[in-house]
């Protein structure tokens, strides 16, 4: 593919420079297994507080309504997919946008804010009344007294607001957690929940125990506070209403839905295929850890005493299974490790996934750029980082440290965000009933439309739990509509005032032409092999342009200058829309570009290339076009050998690069260069070094046998030896003798 396309003015005129925008970003593919964990990282963080939740609200039967949504989720996890074949970027705000426009797809994406502002205290402050219950029950398990309310709430605020700061700092400085350590979070959580599932099973069989009473009319026991508006009516007393008000109260269960729509530019082929494998995963671990907790809290805490637990109800559980208190404090010490890991990450998660939601509305100019301006140190939009932080500390600390009024809120823009999806995904059926790879299921064939009942069914129920959560959450309608009042009005606003300011900024940037390739090699780049790749990423530091400009013939090697663009972990697949990859940033980026190469008078080549690190996109890029050396600017956010080690990883990740040989160039303020040479090479050996080989050639030689062993054959055995212990017990003991031979090294 090779379309040219009008993007930042008018292509009619001859004097443009043209960059070339990959559409595809260069990604590290990842299995179901680890997409799912990177959902489940999040999902599950909900099972530590939603029964007590559930329970405060409606009563003993609670786990019932936490089974029925979590059986409802696979239905609305269907829906989730079904976009995702249509969009890879299935979220919310583009799949209601192309559905009904953009007035309401930022009516969702405000609901959807509210979600993710929700989601970090909620996670932060139960980390921290599982803490805080922890030290209480241990100091009165030793014959102390254990903290009071008041203390248990301020340790919860004050573990909540250290999460989230300590996340905020790794976001600023753009440091992402890794599908990897997702993957060991969960393996972690799946040892502490087959514990805990066994524990209580051998409980029940030993002690007996009787299931929560049946979700019938006469067994929901409403507080003063879950009936909300409905208190004094008689509504409540209709045994379906009575059903919904009691899923409504449920419903936080499946929180976590969105990441599934962000994680799947990520899986590996066949996409679609792998999302409904890590859809059923998902599904499978979170109706059995959420689902189970709820049941065996009810059936095993005593009832008088069960309300003490209610903000840490899987830590209450481990202390009512038999066996010494002991040993029930030390699983109860499993569980909050376990919880603060899962907790912590849905913080992280919280943080990320609201700064890729507002980064992808800005792109679509209903923010204005001034909101997505990089940092000038760690290159992330810090403006927007900050803003979410903020609204999440003073969320914190509003709440006082009870998981209860954060849990009722956080349900208004759960539901809210399905429930605009659902529609969207609904209307989509009608306004572009295409061939989809995947569908919704329930679907009736009528003359020559298909009538989605499944659908259609998954939708209206949604709706039905949305605005009976309207009518039962005071506090959460209240706060919620306010909140996404406030949000659609700032984005209604940004956008106009954007729209009226892009003619004036378009004056002051050169204009591009913009020509959009999904593979690259040195023909769609239109540059020789053994070209120089300069990579720049701040408009204000280009000197390494400058150097190499000032040291090489333009017209013996070719000088290509790319930016990485970051694309947010779990944020889609390409293609990319060319405002996804080539912003107003780029712009004025290749704007100073073109401005030091005119000022030396030589030519330059201009690339876009979408990543989610900067290091292995430019290491991709470097390969595919085959260049000879990478200059970049020195790092004020990491050491040079840090620098070195990250880029010379990303190039050995690379099939195929152990054949190839390329210099890596960094260049300080100063001017000061370093020079490495990466990929494989023959070593430079000293005389030592080749006395050494000789000595022990000379040793092998005089054996009978081997009379025709060449130095070679002595240096590949004496490596064959040493792979051989570096995968044996003496790893340690080796790794350390090279350590001390560098360090002797001249």
């Amino acid at each position: 593919m090779n379309s040219q396309s009008e993007s930042h003015g008018d292509l009619s005129r001859p004097n443009k420079t043209q960059v070339v925008v990959a559409t595809t970003v260069l990604l590290s593919f990842i299995s179901f297994w680890r997409a799912a964990a990177i959902v489940l990282s999040d999902l599950a963080s909900s099972a530590y507080y939603v029964g007590g939740i559930a329970e405060e609200a409606i009563g003993k039967s609670a786990p019932w309504f936490i089974l029925g949504v979590m059986l409802f989720s696979y239905a609305v996890r269907a829906v989730y997919v079904e976009s995702c074949t249509m969009f890879t970027r299935g979220g919310v705000y583009r799949v209601v946008k192309e559905a009904m426009g953009r007035p309401l797809a930022k009516l969702s994406v405000s609901a959807l804010m509210f979600d993710y502002i929700l989601t970090g205290p909620i996670s932060g402050v139960s980390a921290g009344q599982y803490l805080a219950k922890l030290i209480s029950d241990a100091l009165r398990h030793y014959g102390g007294d254990g903290l009071s309310t008041g203390q248990v709430n301020l340790i919860a605020v004050a573990l909540a607001l250290a999460i989230t700061i300590y996340f905020w700092r790794q976001n600023l400085k753009g440091l992402h957690e890794s599908s990897e350590r997702a993957l060991r979070i969960m393996q972690i959580t799946t040892v502490m929940v087959l514990l805990v599932i066994i524990w209580c099973l051998i409980t029940v069989v030993l002690q007996g125990a009787s299931l929560p009473p049946l979700p019938t009319r006469e067994h929901l026991h409403f507080s003063a506070e879950a009936l909300g508006w409905l208190k004094d009516t008689t509504l409540p007393q209709i045994a379906p209403i009575a059903l919904l008000v009691g899923f409504g109260h449920s419903i936080l269960a499946m929180s976590g839905e969105e990441s599934l729509a962000q994680v799947n530019r990520e899986i590996e082929h066949p996409k679609i295929t792998n999302l409904r494998r890590a859809g059923l995963v998902i599904f499978v671990y979170s109706l059995t850890f959420t689902s189970l907790v709820s049941f065996f809290a009810v059936m095993l805490i005593p009832d008088q005493v069960r309300p003490e637990y209610f903000d840490n109800l899987i830590g209450g559980l481990a202390m009512y299974v038999v066996g010494p208190t002991s040993l029930k404090l030390v699983l109860r010490g499993f569980v909050f490790v376990v919880g603060f890991l899962i907790l912590a990450g849905a913080v992280n998660t919280a943080i990320v996934g609201s700064n890729g939601v507002l980064n992808r509305v800005s792109e679509d100019g209903v923010l204005s750029d001034w909101f997505r301006v990089p940092h000038q140190k760690f290159g992330t939009t810090y403006r927007l980082i900050n803003l979410v932080v903020i609204l999440q500390i003073a969320t914190i600390v509003i709440s006082r440290g009870r998981v209860y009024t954060l849990g009722e809120a956080y349900a208004f823009g759960v539901v809210w965000s399905f429930a605009f999806k659902a529609l969207a995904v609904l209307v989509l059926r009608f306004t572009h009933p295409g061939e989809r790879a995947w569908r919704v299921p329930l679907n009736l064939r009528l003359s020559k439309h298909d009538l989605p009942v499944g659908l259609s069914v998954i939708t209206l129920a949604l709706f039905a739990i949305a605005i009976i959560n309207l009518l039962t959450k005071e506090v959460a309608t209240i706060s919620g509509l306010l909140f996404t009042a406030v949000f659609f009005v700032l984005f209604t606003v940004s956008e106009r005032r954007s729209r009226r300011s892009q003619v004036t900024r378009a004056h002051a940037l050169d204009q591009f032409q913009l020509i959009q390739q999904e593979t690259l090699d040195p023909s769609t780049v239109g540059v020789h092999s053994g070209c120089v790749l300069v990579v720049v990423q701040h408009g204000g530091h280009l000197y390494p342009l400058d150097h190499v400009l000032a040291q090489v013939d333009p017209d013996n090697q070719d000088v290509v200058v790319v930016t990485i663009r970051i694309m947010r972990p779990h944020s889609g697949m390409g293609p990319f829309y060319e405002a996804e990859v080539f912003s107003s940033y780029e712009q004025r980026l290749f704007t100073d570009a073109v401005a030091v190469a005119e000022r030396q008078g030589k030519h330059v080549y201009l690339l876009v290339v979408p990543s989610t690190s900067v290091f292995h996109g430019v290491a991709q890029t470097a390969f595919r076009l085959k260049a000879s050396e990478v200059v970049a600017g020195k790092s004020s956010g990491m050491s040079l050998t840090r620098q070195r080690q990250r880029f010379e990883t990303a190039w050995a990740q690379i099939p195929g690069s152990a054949q190839r040989q390329i210099t890596l160039e960094i260049v300080s303020s100063s001017e000061q260069v370093w020079s490495f040479r990466l990929g494989a090479r023959p070593p430079q050996l000293s005389g030592d070094d080749v006395g050494f080989i000789h000595k022990l050639w000379l040793s092998v030689s005089q054996q009978p046998g081997v009379e025709e062993v060449h130095h070679r054959d002595i240096v590949v055995a004496g490596l064959h030896l040493l792979e051989h212990e570096l995968d044996g017990p003496q790893r340690t003991e080796v790794i350390e003798l090279i350590r001390k031979l560098g360090e002797c090294r001249p």
